[in-house]
């Protein structure tokens, strides 16, 4: 590898929305997720809605049966 080139690769702390954090590594010195593997729909089994700007109000509304 060429010297000079690379960046850092240094300890980072990652935190989730829901409260979970926990360490890795990465150039970035701190990461923050919207959904981790301990609130993640596929590994809980539970649904959990995001609505980005009424998303998920304009489909309801849109689709709902009158």
């Amino acid at each position: 590898m060429k010297e000079g080139i690379h960046p850092k690769y240094k300890e980072a702390k990652v935190v989730c929305a829901c409260g979970e954090t926990f360490d890795t590594r990465s150039t970035l010195e701190s990461i923050r997720l919207d959904i981790c593997s301990k609130c993640h729909p596929f590994f809980t089994g539970k649904q959990k809605l995001i609505d980005a700007e009424g998303r998920v109000e304009k489909f309801k509304k849109k689709y709902a049966k009158k």
